[in-house]
């Protein structure tokens, strides 16, 4: 079972409990870092997002049979007052609720339905290289990005190279990198980024990264960048899990091949992924 059917499992088996997402990793034997990966890339949600989500939509069902008191139900979906819980239930559905609960409908509502099992749709993989690198320095435009959000990722490289690239001092002869990054929430940041060999004055706009030295899991990918997020979903819940092979909980990137052809896409990039 990968990675993703495991959280929910665990997560539709224990809905109505206090659910973290250390919790959740803990029941599928992975650590947060991993599982924020795994579920995001097949899901195109954070695991607390859908979490979220579900809560509410059980709520909106229950509102629309009428349920008796709100705050109850608030408390079932993990609200502490009724006031949070409204404000959440509106921000998800438009409406609050005892709008829904005097409609007695749920017709035109963004409902989240449970996901008992996510197909197994592996994009092919070939075995990584696996390569020690150095301390290395970059800088870049990072933006916050949404896990199935990456049809945005195309512009973020335009401005940077348009913009902001020229400006960057001390750049190494690297090709340009992706960085992906991770909060404590499962929250991810891109950062389109030069290779520096030393931080000079960091141009408006742009952020400064340090990659420590680590040893990194290489892998190929061939395709068209479209469908990176798959490579991404089949390393992070078939391939990790297959290896034994546990992730470190850094920033890995995405080189463009010299081949690349930004004009449509094709030429291939490579991911490397930091393990421990």
């Amino acid at each position: 079972m990968s990675v993703t059917n495991k959280a929910l499992f665990a997560i539709e088996r224990n809905l109505g409990c206090d659910l973290s997402l250390g919790e959740i990793a803990r029941r599928c034997d992975v650590s947060r870092f991993h599982l924020a990966h795994a579920f995001g890339d097949a899901t195109g949600m954070t695991v607390m997002e859908y979490v979220r989500r579900r809560r509410l939509t059980e709520a909106a069902y229950a509102l629309a049979a009428r349920a008796g008191d709100i705050l109850d139900v608030a408390l079932d979906a993990g609200y502490g007052s009724h006031e949070a819980f409204s404000r959440a239930f509106k921000t998800q559905f438009g409406k609050t609720p005892e709008d829904l609960r005097k409609a007695e409908s749920i017709t035109g509502l963004a409902l989240t339905d449970a996901i008992r099992h996510l197909p197994q749709t592996s994009a092919p993989l070939s075995e990584p290289d696996f390569r020690q690198l150095g301390e290395l320095l970059f800088v870049g435009l990072r933006e916050r990005i949404f896990y199935g959000g990456t049809q945005t990722i195309p512009a973020q490289w335009q401005r940077f190279m348009t913009d902001h690239y020229a400006w960057i001092e001390d750049k190494t002869a690297a090709i340009p990198v992706g960085i992906n990054t991770q909060d404590e929430m499962g929250e991810m940041a891109y950062v389109c980024a030069a290779e520096v060999s030393r931080f000079g004055t960091v141009p408006n706009g742009l952020t400064s990264l340090t990659l420590a030295p680590a040893t990194y899991a290489v892998f190929a990918h061939d395709g068209h960048i479209s469908a990176l997020d798959q490579t991404y979903s089949t390393i992070w819940n078939d391939w990790f899990p297959a290896s034994g092979k546990i992730p470190a909980e850094a920033p890995g990137f995405q080189r463009h091949n010299e081949t690349f052809d930004t004009r449509t896409g094709n030429g291939g990039v490579t991911i490397w992924i930091p393990v421990q």
